[in-house]
């Protein structure tokens, strides 16, 4: 299959079963480049905010990954000031001692675009600050909670005017989590509510794993 066919079937599959709190389009129709609306989760910092980001696929998608840029204000130890994000998922599966990765922290083509924006929303709240991508993000997040938080909500206020008319907002947490079962035509990572989700049903999806 080629990278192309295998964005369009994830994309169908996301276009299905949504994952709640992000917002995703073809940037001019491209399969290749994906424009990503996040919305903060609540009980957080983020809170309220939506921001931008841009996700490219390499033509030899998936045995490479994509990369992900943010395109709004986002301070954050693992995001460089240009908006690029470091994370370990979107490092490429080559081995690099310098890195102190394990090799299954790094991408393989197991990954899909679900589990990447997994990812993001648990590197929002829980920040890698022992190689931080922007280092004065990392100690300000480490030495200075107050400041770092502040500067957050100030960019959470700013990034509301991005909010589509067209997209419903997430008010809270019951609107971050899957509730309906999903129509999985191959392993994929979710959210789920288990108290949704019939025995049988479990039991045959991780019998497919």
């Amino acid at each position: 299959m080629s990278a192309a066919q295998t964005l369009q079937r994830q994309l169908r599959e996301f276009q299905k079963n949504p994952l709640p709190g992000f917002n995703v389009e073809l940037k001019e129709d491209n399969i290749f480049v994906w424009d990503i609306g996040i919305f903060g989760p609540p009980d957080t910092i983020y809170e309220g905010g939506y921001f931008k980001a841009t996700m490219k696929f390499p033509e030899d998608y998936p045995f490479n990954p994509p990369t992900f840029t943010f395109n709004s204000e986002f301070f954050h130890p693992n995001v460089y000031t240009d908006g690029r994000l470091c994370i370990s998922i979107l490092h490429p599966p080559t081995p690099d001692p310098m890195s102190g990765e394990r090799p299954e922290e790094r991408w393989n083509p197991t990954q899909s675009v679900e589990s990447i924006l997994i990812s993001v929303i648990s590197l929002l709240t829980d920040p890698n600050i022992s190689s931080p991508a922007n280092v004065d993000a990392g100690v300000m997040y480490r030495d200075d909670r107050e400041k770092y938080n502040e500067i957050v909500r100030k960019e959470v206020e700013k990034s509301k005017r991005d909010i589509p008319e067209n997209v419903a907002i997430p008010k809270s947490a019951e609107d971050f989590i899957i509730k309906n079962k999903p129509e999985i035509e191959e392993d994929e990572s979710f959210w789920y509510d288990d108290e949704e989700v019939d025995d049988e049903w479990d039991e045959d999806y991780m019998s497919d794993e």
